[in-house]
């Protein structure tokens, strides 16, 4: 679906022809993290009880100490061993709960640390959204994947950059549009649901980003020329809305970010945004809202169910210009 909102317009495209709406000399903003396989199956020590421990981030290398979600959390005490894989080739240690959910664990492990990573990720799944309801199978490990996807991180794949091929790309050389890439380790606070009335009450949890001073240089030199900056998906939005000067330019990166952002708001940077559908309720549906109005993306989530478009980290796109 592509939103014009200079003339209130809506289209119905196929996603191949996105690049009939930009000339040589846009910039599209790409999100090139990527996702690691950080759903692990274990057992509780003496009990047997199954356990789900989903990896956040690694906290420390050396010490194979890691920030993890854990499912029943109630049953997670410190001092806790937890058992993976076939004949409990890993085993872990409860020495830390930061909250209500989160735990941090000691991995028990003496070998180098690629050897440790290999093993953790080969019994990791990949982290499909919970409201895929089926089961994950190795295709997902490909597909839940952008094929320009770079630097692990991520426990989320940033869903709009799904839907770009090679062959688009290679489109994209020809007309002269050109890429650039941002880092942001997407995690699972993007789903965390909003509940509280007062939008500035919410916290978003941080999440580690990267704009190198190429690609700041690149968006830049497009803004100084009025030509169009779009943000695939809302990690890039973010990205840049976080690093942004004061005279609206992109700045250079290393940092970590919990920006949230909700109408109204004045956008800086990007000048249009490619976005899946996202849920109801979703800090990432409220992101896009304040490109599009709130009344407005109303109107067009209503259209969007008529028409029969699918919803979610596998649905279909719309582009907002």
């Amino acid at each position: 679906m592509v939103i014009n909102r200079q003339f209130d317009h809506i289209e119905h495209r196929l996603f191949k022809n996105i690049i009939d709406y930009f000339n040589e000399g846009d910039v599209m903003v790409f999100n090139n993290t990527k996702v690691f396989p950080a759903r692990l199956h274990g057992n509780k020590e003496k009990t047997g009880a199954q356990i789900e421990v989903f990896l956040l981030r690694e906290l420390n290398r050396e010490q194979r100490l890691w920030d993890v979600l854990v499912d029943p959390a109630r049953k997670i005490r410190i001092g806790n061993k937890l058992y993976f894989g076939d004949n409990d080739a890993l085993v872990a240690e409860v020495i830390d709960n930061t909250t209500s959910r989160g735990r941090t664990l000691r991995f028990l492990f003496d070998g180098e640390h690629g050897k440790f990573k290999k093993l953790l990720y080969a019994m990791g799944e990949t982290p499909l959204p919970k409201f895929i309801k089926r089961e994950v199978t190795s295709e997902d490990a490909e597909r839940y994947q952008t094929i320009f996807a770079k630097h692990e991180g991520a426990v989320a794949a940033p869903s709009a950059g799904l839907h770009f091929s090679r062959e688009l790309f290679k489109r994209f050389e020809i007309k002269g549009i050109e890429r650039t890439e941002i880092t942001l380790h997407m995690g699972l606070g993007n789903f965390r649901g909003v509940d509280v009335e007062d939008l500035t009450k919410h916290k978003m949890d941080s999440e580690q980003m990267f704009i190198t001073e190429e690609a700041a240089h690149v968006v830049n030199a497009a803004k100084a020329k009025k030509a169009e900056v779009c943000a695939v998906g809302t990690t890039v939005l973010r990205a840049l809305e976080s690093s942004v000067s004061t005279n609206g330019m992109l700045k250079p990166a290393d940092m970590w970010t919990n920006k949230f952002i909700f109408p109204p708001y004045e956008i800086s940077v990007p000048t249009s945004i490619v976005s899946n559908f996202h849920l109801p309720m979703s800090t990432m549906m409220m992101m896009v809202s304040a490109f599009t109005g709130y009344e407005r993306l109303m109107d067009v989530y209503e259209l969007a169910v008529k028409e029969k478009y699918n919803f979610g980290a596998y649905g279909d796109a719309m582009l907002v210009l």
